[in-house]
């Protein structure tokens, strides 16, 4: 208990100096999971979001500071393909099953769309932030030695 207290202060102390090097010692968190809870990838246990899709500063629990996560575009681009391939498929099963009329399309698939996108929007947000801190991904530069 007293080596968790003590990476603990050295986690905070890191973040206090500016350093921008982890050097905090946390068992490893699956970020699979941590993502789709919505938790810090470092430590697994203060949240992710500040609201839905929002980023929180930093972690209530750890101190991780939360600058050095920059998703992008990709959760974007996964939630378009995995989202559109459910609800196209979907619709046309529907279609050539029991052809309703297109009201019926429209009010069965349009709120399931927007749901089914913005769980998924923050749950791959999430995963992806949480590998993207797992394997140290950073921007790409290029070195003039």
């Amino acid at each position: 208990m007293g080596e968790l207290r003590q990476t603990h202060r050295l986690a905070i102390g890191n973040w206090k100096d500016g350093m921008n090097e982890d050097s905090a010692h946390f068992p490893p968190v699956d970020p699979v999971k941590t993502g789709i809870r919505g938790c810090c990838p470092r430590c697994g246990q203060g949240k992710l979001f500040d609201g839905l899709l929002a980023l929180k500063p930093r972690c209530s629990a750890c101190g991780l500071d939360y600058a050095f996560a920059d998703a992008g575009d990709g959760p974007a681009v996964f939630v378009i393909l995995i989202v559109g391939f459910i609800i196209i498929g979907s619709v046309l099963w529907l279609e050539v099953n029991y052809a309703p009329p297109i009201w019926l399309h429209i009010l069965l698939f349009g709120p399931l769309t927007v749901i089914l996108s913005l769980l998924a929007l923050r749950w791959c947000k999430g995963i992806l932030i949480a590998m993207q801190y797992r394997h140290n991904a950073s921007e790409g530069r290029i070195s003039r030695d």
